[in-house]
């Protein structure tokens, strides 16, 4: 049964812990901001969704994954890419359609994937991911594995028919599938109060006994320990988790939207009051766990990091023609034994 939210203890975390939010964070905070540069240069091509302002969300989560889990996104997914380890280099060559991207230059911003760090893509159709998420589930629980699928969605796709067949799906099959909402409010350029009757996501599973909460995204903190509950009652053969991470994008729905539909009084309030990279800074600084100067080495180095990867972006080839013909159809396919 779904369970009403509740107020949650700030947990504790160690400097290391809060440093290394801090370095995930910014990462993907000035990649986006490099990548938009490159889009407004003409380096990068078709659609852009920048995550700028949401990364709080799946730097939580993967802070409470373990090796093994899986995840799937949507289109605005440079960021869980990053989080979960994925190559600074070879998601801005993808992006600017190169040799090595990770879909060899083929799937630019939309399609990236990476079977090493179990990341089954960025998906352009709005909810098309979430029965692929449940069905990565259904793989783990299949093969006796003790791991979960983080698969994640939008305000925007929650209204989507295909969403509620797989609430039904996983709750009846009870699949270790944490469903994620990252409600950023607006979902395509409609705010949230104009766009769905209810004020809720999260309580949407209650009518298929999916239990589930409403967390703060603006807080890592906060997402990590909502993370930690939901990936328990997985492990424990509970079935499915329902997260609704209220957070905010920056930026427009992507790089062609000028977002007309919000002031830039609200977008600067946000980024004043509620910003998760200052959060954690402030934490850092005020519980003296490093210096103004120590963060702003980090963030030189992240800056590195960043103009290295888009430098390889540029510098790498584009795909040879015969690469049109490859990718297409599976060599083999594996049949797996149930457990």
């Amino acid at each position: 049964m779904a369970t009403r939210k509740t107020a949650a203890k700030k947990p504790n975390a160690s400097k290391e812990d809060l440093l290394q939010y801090y370095r995930d964070m910014l990462l993907i905070r000035r990649f986006e901001e490099k990548a938009g540069q490159l889009y407004g240069m003409g380096l990068i091509g078709g659609f852009c969704h920048l995550y700028i302002g949401q990364e709080a969300v799946v730097v939580g989560l993967e802070a409470a994954a373990k090796e093994g889990d899986s995840r799937v996104t949507s289109y605005r997914d440079h960021g869980h890419m990053l989080a979960c380890g994925m190559d600074p280099k070879g998601v801005m060559a993808e992006l600017t359609g190169r040799e090595g991207g990770y879909s060899k230059g083929k799937g630019g911003s939309m399609h990236m994937f990476s079977e090493e760090k179990k990341f089954y893509g960025g998906h352009g159709i709005v909810g098309a991911q979430v029965p692929i998420g449940a069905g990565l589930a259904f793989a783990n629980k299949y093969r006796g594995e003790d791991t979960v699928c983080f698969t994640y969605f939008g305000d925007g796709a929650a209204n989507q028919g295909q969403v509620y067949e797989t609430y039904n799906m996983a709750a009846l099959w009870e699949l270790p599938c944490i469903f994620v909402i990252e409600n950023n409010q607006y979902a395509m350029g409609t705010s949230v109060k104009r766009g769905t009757k209810s004020a809720s996501y999260w309580e949407r599973g209650a009518a298929f006994g999916i239990a589930g909460e409403e967390v703060d995204g603006m807080d890592v903190l906060a997402v990590k320990e909502a993370g930690e509950k939901a990936v328990s009652h997985c492990r424990a053969g509970k079935g499915p988790y329902i997260l609704e991470i209220k957070t905010y994008r920056y930026r427009g729905h992507s790089m062609s939207d000028p977002a007309k539909y919000r002031t830039r009084e609200e977008v600067q309030k946000m980024r004043e009051e509620r910003d998760a990279i200052e959060h954690v800074k402030q934490l850092l600084l005020t519980g003296k766990h490093a210096t103004e100067d120590e963060l702003k080495d980090v963030d030189k180095e992240i800056k590195g990091i960043v103009n290295e990867a888009a430098q390889f972006s540029q510098d790498s080839p584009e795909p040879a023609l015969e690469e049109l013909y490859t990718d297409i159809y599976a060599e083999t396919i594996p049949q797996d034994e149930p457990a």
